[in-house]
């Protein structure tokens, strides 16, 4: 039984880009982008944009709320935020019939951000820190309707329920130009929430715990924040005009936004099953002269420490992937790959395998939330540590922002280089894992170096 409307796919006659098409409706509640803002990246194939979704589930405080027009169609809801991704799953079984082409990569289904905190509805994380954001901790839409624009191939789709397509397709062809968002500026310098020496404190106590033996690797993170008035859709595209990362985002929630220049793919399915993960771990800056910035390049691609932490994580997402992955699937096809961005060079490892029959995109997602890049290894030693030692929450930061289509294709982010705005304070985090061998000066630089064509970019 079908709760959600039958979809097909058109192609419009539409030459404006991802982002004039977006300026229509960024106003509006749960309008989304997912944007494939590196222009030469691999993986910057699509843009989507996503707007009035049929039913929004939300996570608050380890509750899941249901917001939605068809109450009675649906199967009941569960209470636990711990549920969020097997009652999405329950409902993209729902979806109606799609017509349209095969290849489409969305074609109705789940899409929105899962925040960091989330991972405390997963797993037994003590509470330290109070959680001091109005945004809830993840929210997943049902989105009928997604505007699709084919990069490669030049052509945009329109993906939406049958007695819409006239309708939408008239707004999405409009002549008009709409208005310009209003002017972005800060009202305040960005203050961090600890001091180099607190950071020095904080890592200290990252390697007693290293060297005691609950972990291997720690992720630990800073917060930058400030008060700023005007648009945050004009602040995403001062971002973005700096950043030219394969997994940018713009969602609009109704009291906050989230603005991500992320390079870094979470996971991605295919509607075969087929699994990849990209974790990133090992950073080095980038530099205006050419020799400097292929010594630094050089540097990070032969360090035998940002390796070996690399070689944690991808040994931590094989053993998550196994949870929901056919024996024998998973593979690594590419260790300690460079990939080069605009402020820092990373280092990057692929990792693929074949979901088991029964299992889907959300089945995985759930099993492998948070992404073990962006914690530590082993994963729940190093939340816990992170809880205690961080002085604030990280709600949407080392989160994930993305998609899941009821054909079973989904492709979503780790939610670094990114900031949450709410009530006029804007954040951003920067982080990264610390082992045995770390230095202090030299990971306060790196979380620094990450920022570096952010914090001063909206300071301008």
């Amino acid at each position: 039984m079908s709760v959600f409307p039958d979809l097909c796919a058109i192609k419009l006659n539409c030459q404006a880009s991802a982002i004039e098409l977006f300026q229509r409706c960024q106003h509006e509640s749960y309008a989304l982008l997912l944007d494939s803002a590196a222009q030469s990246h691999e993986n910057c194939a699509y843009d989507i944009i996503f707007r009035q979704p049929e039913l929004v589930l939300s996570c608050k405080a380890g509750k899941l709320k249901v917001t939605t027009d068809k109450p009675s169609k649906l199967p009941p809801a569960p209470e636990s935020a711990a549920e969020l991704c097997h009652y999405a799953e329950q409902l993209n079984l729902l979806s109606g019939h799609y017509s349209g082409p095969a290849e489409l990569p969305f074609q109705g289904g789940f899409a929105g951000a899962v925040g960091y905190d989330h991972g405390r509805s997963l797993e037994v994380i003590p509470e330290f820190n109070a959680d001091t954001y109005q945004s809830p901790d993840a929210v997943l839409a049902y989105y009928s309707q997604a505007l699709i624009i084919d990069r490669k191939n030049d052509r945009v789709w329109l993906v939406a329920p049958v007695d819409q397509l006239e309708e939408l397709t008239e707004f999405w062809n409009q002549a008009t130009k709409p208005k310009k968002a209003a002017a972005f500026q800060l009202v305040s310098n960005w203050q961090s929430n600890m001091s180099e020496q607190q950071y020095t404190g904080k890592f200290n106590a990252v390697q007693n715990y290293l060297l005691a033996g609950d972990a291997y690797q720690i992720n630990l993170a800073q917060r930058y924040s400030a008060r700023y008035q005007g648009s945050e859709w004009s602040a995403y595209l001062k971002l973005r005009q700096a950043n030219s990362a394969p997994f940018s985002a713009f969602m609009r929630l109704p009291g906050s936004a989230i603005l991500s220049l992320s390079p870094e793919r979470f996971l991605f399915t295919d509607a075969k099953g087929q699994v990849e993960t990209k974790p990133i771990k090992g950073t080095r800056p980038r530099f205006d002269d050419t020799h400097r910035d292929q010594a630094s390049q050089q540097a990070l691609l032969t360090s035998e420490k940002d390796r070996a932490e690399n070689l944690m994580i991808v040994d931590l997402l094989r053993n998550d992937l196994s949870k929901n992955c056919e024996p024998g699937s998973i593979k690594t096809p590419s260790l300690f790959a460079i990939e080069s961005f605009p402020a820092v060079h990373h280092l990057v490892s692929t990792v693929i395998g074949k979901l088991q029959p029964g299992r889907t995109a959300l089945s995985l997602f759930n099993g492998a939330f948070p992404g073990g890049s962006i914690t530590g290894a082993p994963k729940i030693r190093a939340m816990q540590i992170i809880e205690e030692l961080e002085p604030h929450r990280r709600n949407i930061y080392c989160g994930s922002v993305g998609y899941f289509s009821q054909h079973g294709r989904s492709d979503t982010s780790i939610t670094i280089r990114t900031l949450l705005a709410e009530d006029g304070q804007l954040y951003c985090w920067a982080g990264g894992g610390l082992v045995a061998d770390s230095t202090a000066s030299e990971e306060y630089q790196e979380t620094k170096d990450k920022v570096s064509r952010i914090l001063p970019v909206l300071a301008s």
